[in-house]
């Protein structure tokens, strides 16, 4: 059993597929054998051994996604190194401070700008030694090395094979397999550990329809837990794992490379949605009707589908047409081939799974927390319940606290948070960790989370808000690309709105506005009057004391370099009402 991310490798290995990574060169996708990944990884592994970097020792990798990620994460598990990943989209300051948190020994980098980080804080990380490139790089400083130069392109020698072997063995489950640090909506990131145990549990237990023949698009951040345990169960299932070039690039990636699964976080499903919807508005009204004929057809037959009912004859045939005529071409957009989408990371508004299960497209929405390795809850494709983030995984408990908090215990908890025993104590109490969000289990075990504990909002009348809820109403406006709700402390909730800008310059044209600078439009009192009628009409459902009663219109998008969205794409709450501060105290005068 593969009990460690060393035997998980061995077990990956033994597929002996032809493709068990494909990645971009020179223009077309290539593919890299389980043997040379097995040869790649071996010589990497050896090599750190020779520079003396052991067992338990911290190692960092700030790196995209890519084939050297992998190749470098497996070198580290099958020594006993902990892989400290790192955000390719942090600054030099942030590298720094998790860095120096780790006292990682080595850092591995992929490009010659994330090489340019390390130099400019090098000369305060006393414990760094050397840094290993993926890019060739021309320097004179022979502390910094090419990966290829490790690797090379000989084959493993007996001995070299025996002692990479004997390594691989001498993993243990309770060993420390990396330290990741939280990318945090507030205060300073956390240290979290977790041991081969930890990912090895999850693996094994979630319970996801992965098979030998799939092919996985993998463009979420590597650096991120959900992405990292997904790719490890794609490997361990047998399936091929292929690298996006870049987040920009994963539409034309999603072509080229037709996977059957992938990950995505809430944000890029929306952000499809979007397009389509967009292009069906530009279309000709009679496109425009069948597209939302077809649309209509399949929301009717979905409780047919996610309950396994037999569908009326009449509606099977209509479904029939539809597909034909609308969704496969939909689906073609996506390569073709999708089996099923697994999202998370933040909530997935309900509206856009059902648009993607009308049209043919299962998403599987997921719940957990770094802490948890990360995964506690997932639907599964043919028994999705929207509304919820699944039935709780095989060996994993979960209870509801008196306050609603969810609370988790298993294999899967982190061994604590690095060199803060303090709020390792905190988070876990008597074998619970205290996951932070609020939520309920159904009667049939499927869990809801309404929000997260910290982002409740009380008003000066006392009332208590769930912002997640409003914000994933606010969204379903076409018009509306993300969402904060604010109001804690206030006697009514407001709410800051980033727009969809496409969706604002075809209205603007519409209207006879003549300008379409984002900026302009932002602040144009018809586009101002327009997204609060969107704003009254999304929140008529909800109780008087919920619904939001003025907004500011932000005139850019949200942006990790800004601070203001973390890498998978969840807002920084306390960043951004310190961010707009003036603004909102404007909205309350």
């Amino acid at each position: 059993m593969a009990d460690t991310l060393a035997r998980l490798f061995r077990h990956t290995i033994s597929y002996d597929k032809p493709d068990t990574i494909l990645t971009k060169e020179d223009g077309t996708y290539q593919p890299i054998s389980a043997r040379e990944i097995y040869r790649r990884v071996a010589a990497l592994h050896l090599e750190l051994r020779n520079a003396s970097i052991r067992k338990g020792d911290c190692c960092a990798l700030l790196s995209e996604n890519r084939w050297e990620w992998a190749v470098a994460d497996f070198a580290m598990m099958t020594a006993g190194i902990v892989n400290v990943p790192i955000y390719p989209t942090q600054t030099a300051e942030q590298v720094h401070y998790v860095m120096e948190h780790s006292g990682a020994r080595i850092v591995m980098v992929s490009t010659r700008d994330q090489l340019e980080k390390i130099q400019s804080i090098w000369h305060r990380l006393p414990n760094l030694e050397g840094v290993i490139v993926f890019n060739p790089v021309t320097t004179n400083d022979r502390r910094i090395v090419s990966l290829q130069s490790l690797i090379g392109a000989s084959p493993l020698s007996e001995r070299e094979i025996q002692s990479f072997e004997t390594a691989c063995s001498a993993v243990r489950p309770d060993d420390l397999a990396s330290i990741i640090y939280t990318s945090g909506t507030t205060g300073v990131p956390k240290g979290v550990m977790l041991s081969h145990g930890n990912f090895t549990s999850n693996i094994l237990s979630h319970g996801i329809d992965l098979r030998p023949g799939d092919v996985c698009l993998s463009f979420l951040p590597l650096s991120h837990v959900a992405e990292r345990m997904a790719d490890y169960s794609f490997f361990y299932s047998g399936a091929t794992v292929a690298y996006a070039e870049s987040l920009e690039a994963v539409p034309q990636n999603l072509l080229e490379v037709r996977p059957t699964v992938a990950v995505g976080v809430p944000r890029f499903f929306e952000k499809i949605q979007a397009r389509v919807l967009g292009a069906v508005a530009a279309a000709p009204k009679i496109r425009q009707k069948l597209f939302f004929w077809a649309l209509r057809i399949g929301k009717v037959a979905s409780p047919y589908r996610l309950t396994n009912a037999k569908m009326p004859f009449g509606l099977r045939l209509k479904l029939a047409l539809a597909d034909r005529l609308v969704f496969t071409k939909l689906r073609k957009r996506l390569g073709g081939r999708i089996r099923f989408f697994l999202s998370g990371a933040a909530p997935l508004p309900q509206h856009v799974a059902e648009f993607f299960h009308a049209v043919g497209v299962d998403i599987c929405e997921g719940y957990g927390l770094t802490e948890t390795s990360p995964l506690v809850a997932i639907n599964h494709a043919g028994r999705i319940r929207f509304g919820t983030v699944g039935q709780v995984i095989r060996g994993v408990e979960v209870k509801i606290a008196s306050d609603g908090e969810i609370l988790v215990r298993g294999p899967n908890i982190m061994q604590g948070y690095y060199r803060r025993e303090d709020l390792t104590a905190e988070a876990i109490l008597d074998g619970w960790f205290h996951t932070g969000d609020i939520g309920t289990l159904d009667s049939d075990g499927y869990l809801i989370i309404t929000d997260r504990k910290k982002d409740l909002l009380k008003t000066s009348g006392g009332k208590y808000i769930a912002p997640q809820p409003i914000e994933n109403l606010l969204k379903t406006s076409a018009y509306i690309s993300m969402a904060v709700v604010i109001g804690d402390g206030r006697h009514f909730p407001g709410a800051l709105i980033v727009p969809n800008f496409e969706k604002l310059a075809q209205f603007a044209l519409q209207s006879g506005i003549s300008s379409l600078n984002g900026a302009d439009l932002a602040k144009h009192a018809v586009i101002l009057e327009m997204l609060q009628k969107e704003v009254d009409a999304a929140c008529a459902s909800l109780a008087q004391f919920e619904r939001v009663k003025r907004i500011f219109v932000i005139d850019h998008e949200f942006s990790i370099e800004d601070g203001e969205i973390t890498p998978t794409m969840k807002v920084r709450r306390k960043e951004i009402e310190r961010r707009y501060a003036p603004e909102i105290e404007a909205l309350y005068q």
